[in-house]
């Protein structure tokens, strides 16, 4: 392979797991157990209180799906740790990508793993795992970046708070969720609405909240459609959110499986692994 021919493929390799970092994406709430939420409960109240719920989750396990801005559908499975430490272990498929479109990530010991795809090895010299370095980002940005990394640096915890900000939350009804009872709402919500909801939280749920904002803002939407499940432990089990960004729909749905259960996730072997920044300095120098 010439020398320009690889370059090529070794850039399109790139680019290709950065898209897929570009997707990962993910939650930090979910629920087990049935039943509705107390009928003196308004649809506000329950959603505040579900949300406030997420901030005491420590891992998860977790299903996504949907349509995503350019990339089309988007399926994942994924078990992420948020406490003592970092890690995240998904496993996501972009089916508009071809064979490119498998992957498997990894999260740990602040660095992000890309690989589960034979396509990328072929143009990494047989290595089946491409390594993005974060030892810069603190625990807290680790967790943001990790879990969504997908619309980077989005925080997890942030997407369950959203539906607070809405001004017209109702209940839909009560819906059977991976065998779970839960009372379904919805509601409408601006980014200019769900800024100035920030100013009555906290400090950490703000900034959470003003990272995850930006990334929305990257994308060109203004408003989101939001719907929530919520279990009879006043738990999020399922969460929608939709909105028209400049370059496609955004519809993706999260349903939380199983929450502050063990999550250990290992590095891949050295010797199967490409360093990203060591990749860009060769083709930088070519």
């Amino acid at each position: 392979m010439s020398t320009s021919v690889r370059r090529s493929a070794r850039c399109r390799t790139i680019g290709a797991g950065i898209a897929a970092v570009a997707l990962a994406a993910g939650a930090v709430s979910c629920a087990k157990g049935g039943g509705e939420e107390s009928p003196k409960m308004t649809p506000a109240a329950a959603v505040a209180k579900a949300a406030k719920n997420t901030e005491a989750i420590t891992s998860l396990h977790y299903r996504m799906k949907g349509e995503f801005p350019e990339q089309g559908q988007v399926t994942a499975d994924a078990s992420m740790r948020l406490k003592p430490t970092v890690a995240m272990t998904m496993k996501m498929k972009v089916p508009s990508q071809g064979a490119q479109g498998t992957a498997e990530i990894r999260l740990v010991d602040k660095a992000m793993y890309i690989g589960g795809n034979p396509e990328m090895a072929k143009e990494m010299d047989g290595k089946s795992w491409l390594k993005f370095d974060l030892s810069s980002l603190s625990d807290e940005q680790l967790g943001a970046a990790g879990a969504g990394a997908g619309q980077a640096e989005q925080n997890p915890t942030a997407e369950a708070g959203f539906l607070t900000g809405a001004k017209d939350v109702k209940k839909v009804g009560t819906e059977t969720v991976e065998g779970v009872k839960t009372t379904h709402y919805r509601g409408t919500v601006t980014l200019a609405d769900l800024k100035a909801s920030l100013k009555k939280e906290s400090k950490d749920v703000r900034e959470a909240r003003e990272k995850s904002l930006q990334q929305y803002e990257k994308l060109g939407i203004d408003k989101l459609t939001m719907d929530m499940w919520i279990d009879g432990q006043d738990h999020a089990k399922q969460l929608r959110m939709k909105g028209q960004a400049d370059k496609g729909p955004l519809d993706m749905t999260i349903t939380f499986l199983d929450y502050n259960k063990p999550v250990d996730v290992t590095a891949p072997p050295a010797k199967d692994t490409a360093d990203l920044a060591e990749m860009m300095k060769g083709l930088q120098s070519s």
